[in-house]
C-alpha cells in the first residue's frame, strides 16, 4: 500500500505526537513531585473527582474560547452574522465551526476519561492528570493552528489530543481490569 504525500504527512504528524505525549507522560511520571499538583496524599471519592474537575476546568475554558471563537468571527464578518441557518458560513467561520465541533467532542472524551481514571489511580499516581490536561491543550492549539493553515496541518494537533484520551481510557480500563 502507498501513501499519497498527504497520508505520510498525517502519519508523520500522528507518530511525532504519539512520540511526544509517551515521553512528556513517561518523563512526567517518574520526575513530577505529586506535591507540586495537588496528589500524594490519600482521597476520597468526592476528593478525587474534584481534583480531576479541577484540573479539567482548563480544558473547558479552552472549550470556551472555541465557542467565542466563532461567535467572534460571526460578529466581525458581515456574511456570517445572520447565523447557519439563514446563511452558508464563511472560509473562516467553517473552520472556527469544525474546531470548535471536534473541541467539543475531544472535551467530552478528555473529561470522562480523567474522571473514570481518578477512581482508580493510586494517590501518587494523579500526576498523569495535570499531565494528560496540558497535552490535550497544546493538541488543541496545534490543531486549531494547523487547522488555520491547512486541514492536514491539523493532523499533529489532532493526534496529541486524542493520545491524551486514548491512553487514559486504556489505563483506566487496564486497572480495572486488573482489579483496582
Amino acid at each position: 500500500m502507498t501513501f499519497d504525500r498527504d497520508q505520510r504527512s498525517i502519519v508523520l504528524q500522528s507518530a511525532l505526537a504519539v512520540l511526544l505525549c509517551a515521553v512528556v507522560l513517561g518523563a512526567g511520571y517518574r520526575l513530577l513531585p505529586p506535591e507540586l499538583v495537588g496528589a500524594g496524599t490519600p482521597m476520597a471519592l468526592a476528593d478525587r473527582l474534584a481534583f480531576a474537575l479541577k484540573w479539567d476546568l482548563l480544558i473547558f475554558i479552552w472549550f470556551a474560547g472555541s465557542v467565542g471563537a466563532v461567535s467572534q468571527k460571526r460578529f466581525w464578518t458581515p456574511a456570517d452574522r445572520h447565523g447557519s441557518a439563514y446563511s452558508e458560513a464563511s472560509p473562516g467561520l467553517a473552520v472556527r465551526r469544525a474546531n470548535l465541533q471536534n473541541t467539543l467532542e475531544q472535551t467530552v472524551l478528555a473529561s470522562g476519561a480523567h474522571l473514570i481514571l481518578v477512581t482508580v489511580l493510586r494517590d501518587e499516581e494523579f500526576v498523569v492528570i495535570p499531565m494528560l490536561v496540558l497535552l490535550f491543550l497544546f493538541g488543541r492549539a496545534t490543531f486549531a493552528i494547523g487547522y488555520a493553515r491547512s486541514p492536514i496541518a491539523r493532523a499533529f494537533g489532532m493526534a496529541l489530543t486524542g493520545a491524551t484520551v486514548g491512553f487514559a481510557y486504556i489505563l483506566a480500563a487496564w486497572l480495572i481490569v486488573t482489579g483496582r
